[in-house]
């Protein structure tokens, strides 16, 4: 007889059937980043970063620069501390907006310029890491959230301006420092004014929420911050920047300790993010929708087979405890409703055991240790409890 050949059958999706699951993914996919880059295309020529005097953003200084210019002030913009010294005369204001950033080589350079200057000193959000060399005998204390806070002090700028909205730093001054200390969080000030010779005074703001277009129009905000910018007819607008040569010169001779310091924190915190959303969208995925549904099989197998197919699987895994686990369960399965035992208490030693040993009542073998014992050591211990279960079964059915 001749025997008629089949093409084999495979379980494996075509590349069409993959295609049609997962386009609909891309497409979503694809559309978002070309959103993504179409937004930021548009926005790329009018935003910029925080507290720029260029920038619309809510974040930004566009408005207060405005109001500036508008009353007479000149201002320049300085993104390397090199051109912020050179800017800076007797009739300027530099303002530095993010002062922590500054190496130690540039405070003490920025430092010596203040000590030469005639003019007003302004430090954004001044900390711990910089307050030592711009601002000696002042510290930090806990920050405070930033809120409407009453001026609470003689400074003819703070009282003109009267509530504004301030928080951030809290600064301490040590005993002997000469100061003025306004518009107090929890007892310690947010903003200090330190007098040095002659009309020269720096002024050290808390939080930056008075210089943004977002809060500008609220309370006396924009009072305060014309006052404190706007007493020269020249404002020099530091934004301390990477690319600046006197940060990088500073940094050359320092070795990283590891790969991660060379890494950004926003790509760490990134890496984070998208794991968590993998493990989120793994969650999902793999969720279950319902009881399992039967569905005919591309072919049809033998159950001996299937057998022989999982047994290999086992000895392959060296599972013999497994094995054994699953030949003990069946065997209990089917030996409880012979019993009268009820199907849910098959697995319970105390209700299973005493019916066996009231139907067996001389059997050779031990049931406890036939069905509930430990794994078998070997593949021959494993094959002679199969035999004992069969031999046990067989002897209930027959007795």
């Amino acid at each position: 007889m001749s025997r008629v050949a089949t093409a084999p059958t495979s379980t494996a999706p075509s590349a069409r059937r993959v295609w049609t699951r997962v386009r609909g993914a891309a497409l979503v996919v694809a559309l978002v980043l070309i959103g993504g880059i179409a937004l930021a295309t548009v926005r790329s020529g009018d935003s910029h970063g925080a507290l720029d005097p260029r920038s619309p953003d809510p974040s930004g200084s566009r408005a207060v620069a405005e109001l500036l210019r508008a009353r007479g002030v000149t201002i320049t913009l300085a993104t390397t501390l090199d051109h912020a010294v050179s800017a800076t005369d007797p009739t300027s204001t530099l303002l530095v907006t993010t002062p922590d950033l500054l190496t130690g080589t540039q405070q003490a350079t920025l430092h010596s310029a203040m000590a030469r200057s005639t003019g007003r000193t302004v430090l954004v959000g001044a900390g711990t890491a910089s307050l030592a060399t711009l601002a000696p005998g002042v510290t930090t204390a806990t920050s405070a959230s930033v809120r409407n806070l009453a001026p609470s002090c003689a400074v003819p700028a703070a009282t003109r301006a009267g509530s504004v909205d301030l928080g951030g730093e809290r600064y301490l001054t040590s005993p002997g420092t000469t100061a003025d200390t306004c518009y107090p969080s929890g007892g310690l000030p947010t903003l200090v004014r330190l007098p040095g010779p002659g009309t020269t005074d720096t002024v050290l703001i808390g939080s930056p929420d008075i210089l943004t277009n977002d809060r500008l129009d609220q309370q006396g905000n924009a009072s305060l911050a014309l006052q404190l910018l706007g007493s020269r007819p020249h404002l020099v607008w530091y934004l301390p920047s990477l690319a600046d040569t006197s940060a990088t010169d500073d940094t050359a001779g320092d070795t990283p300790e590891n790969f991660l310091s060379l890494v950004p924190s926003g790509w760490l915190w990134g890496t984070l993010q998208l794991a968590l959303a993998a493990l989120l969208a793994a969650i999902w995925r793999g969720r279950r929708l319902g009881p399992l549904v039967t569905e005919r099989l591309p072919v049809a197998l033998r159950a001996s087979e299937a057998t022989e197919g999982r047994a290999r699987l086992y000895r392959k895994a060296d599972a013999r405890d497994r094995a054994a686990t699953v030949l003990r369960t069946a065997t209990r399965t089917r030996l409880a409703p012979l019993l009268g035992v009820a199907r849910q208490d098959a697995h319970a030693p105390e209700r299973l055991l005493p019916a066996l040993s009231a139907r067996l009542p001389g059997t050779t073998a031990d049931p406890r240790t036939l069905l509930f014992g430990p794994a078998p050591a070997d593949d021959a211990a494993l094959i002679r409890l199969a035999d004992q279960l069969d031999a046990l079964e067989r002897e209930v059915r027959t007795s």
